[in-house]
């Protein structure tokens, strides 16, 4: 079985209701290159703007989960999410024109039936995993929510839920490979209990919520006339209470469905990581807040991980790809403010940079002289000059060009840089190269160290 990462082969569209909004909405699924992730856009709003699904991105798990980025917020993604971990997909594109996903029959079953017919293609570059080292444990004594994961040679999952109600017992749920969602937990849909119903239709709530796409279990008494409410709400002629405490004649599809679907919305939350893990979690009545909470846990064991792997090797003694010379002939920049001494390596897709820092260092001289420390402003400039050569290299005469940045985002500096460090800039493209704009992700390391991060947009201009 191939490991390699995967995208759609084709666009295709879904459309249906908000749960909460009641609005329209048609959802875009469409191919995205290697390395992309998954990616919201809204294309009802006057924004380019592409709201990454990472879980430092959630705003709200009141009733779903909700992710904002830059004043752009998508509601209600995890069906969504599930469907596309649950099928393997690493990356691809989701385009929507409302702020809220389709509920569809409140499950992930059509979204995994549209990508199926979509087609799912093989991409070159390899799946990346992030496999636990140590158990990583979450706990809220309060509502009795406990969340393990321990370290496992692939994923696998086990949930239990337990409302301490009489109409939905204690149930179990188990994944033990990936490959049981499509089948036998896609198709599991949401559930609510009766009480909750009340509050949200009193609150102006699921205002696309209908009988087919939850279950409403019936805790308490309800008396016809309730029932009779019911029907006029949802538009049906009559509703009723079946003994099993289930209301109007909803077969389960599965006896512990319930769990099925907290299972399937941990998978969705689970893929807020950004990264597939390889772990047995084991969810002891878990929830969107308690399943946010424990990916920003995983996601905080990801990033020290990816802090302390190993750095890319470069030979230094080997003959670089640019020198002082040929980079002077490249970028206007001159000393003091040419901050790149080699190009180690250049390709389509990538860029090495270096730098040697020395006490001569002009800037030495007012920055923190009896500590000097080279200015991070000054490290995002030379990982800007290393992106810079890497832009003008798409063009044949790159005397006749200059690069501007139109952005940088997400920069983290993460060590000190001082005199005696040579500091070696890796830059590679995150999207192809169109209309002569060139988006990238760079990281900057001393030895086996990153000090510094940062996405960068450049645009070619002729002089």
């Amino acid at each position: 079985m191939s490991d390699n990462q995967k995208t759609i082969k084709t666009s295709i569209c879904i459309s249906g209701t908000g749960l909460h909004t009641g609005n329209d909405v048609n959802l875009s699924f469409h191919p995205a290159p290697e390395n992309f992730g998954y990616k919201f856009k809204r294309i009802d709003l006057d924004s380019d703007i592409m709201v990454p699904a990472d879980v430092e991105h959630v705003v709200d798990t009141s009733r779903g989960t909700s992710i904002e980025y830059k004043g752009v917020r998508i509601d209600t993604i995890e069906h969504v999410l599930a469907a596309l971990a649950g099928l393997e997909i690493d990356n691809v594109l989701v385009e929507l024109d409302q702020s809220e996903t389709p509920i569809l029959d409140g499950s992930a079953r059509i979204y995994v039936e549209k990508l199926l017919e979509a087609g799912i293609v093989e991409q070159k570059a390899i799946r990346n995993y992030f496999e636990l080292a140590t158990n990583v444990t979450y706990t809220d004594e309060e509502k009795k929510v406990q969340i393990i994961a321990i370290p496992a040679k692939e994923f696998q999952l086990s949930v239990m839920i337990d409302y301490d109600s009489q109409v939905l017992p204690s149930q179990n749920a188990v994944l033990t490979k990936i490959r049981q969602f499509r089948d036998e937990f896609a198709p599991c849909r949401t559930f609510v209990f009766l009480h909750e119903l009340e509050f949200l239709l009193n609150n102006n709530l699921i205002k696309g919520g209908d009988l087919n796409n939850a279950i409403i279990f019936v805790n308490r008494v309800v008396s016809r006339k309730e029932l009779d409410h019911l029907a006029h709400i949802f538009n049906k002629p009559r509703v009723e209470v079946l003994k099993e405490g289930i209301l109007n004649n909803l077969e389960l599809k599965f006896p512990n469905e319930p769990a099925r679907h907290k299972l399937l919305d941990m998978i969705g939350d689970l893929a807020l990581v950004g990264m597939p893990i390889k772990a047995h979690v084991i969810a002891s009545r878990p929830g969107h807040f308690s399943n946010v909470e424990f990916a920003k846990l995983i996601k905080k064991q990801l990033l020290i991980h990816q802090r302390t792997e190993t750095v890319p090797q470069f030979d230094l003694n080997k003959k670089p790809a640019y020198d002082i010379i040929q980079i002077q002939k490249v970028i206007p920049h001159r000393p003091p403010f040419l901050l790149i001494d080699r190009i180690l390596e250049i390709s389509e897709n990538h860029v090495v940079g270096m730098k040697n820092v020395t006490m001569n260092e002009p800037f030495f001289v007012g920055h923190f002289p009896i500590e000097p420390i080279m200015p991070g402003v000054l490290l995002i400039e030379a990982m800007a000059q290393t992106g810079g050569i890497f832009v003008l290299s798409f063009v044949p005469d790159p005397e006749n060009y200059i690069t501007y940045f139109l952005k940088i985002d997400n920069v983290k500096f993460r060590q000190k840089v001082v005199p005696g460090d040579t500091v070696i800039f890796h830059n590679k493209l995150i999207d192809p190269v169109r209309h002569g704009i060139c988006h990238m992700e760079g990281k900057a390391y001393v030895g086996n160290k990153i000090v510094m991060e940062a996405e960068l947009t450049a645009q070619i201009q002729k002089k």
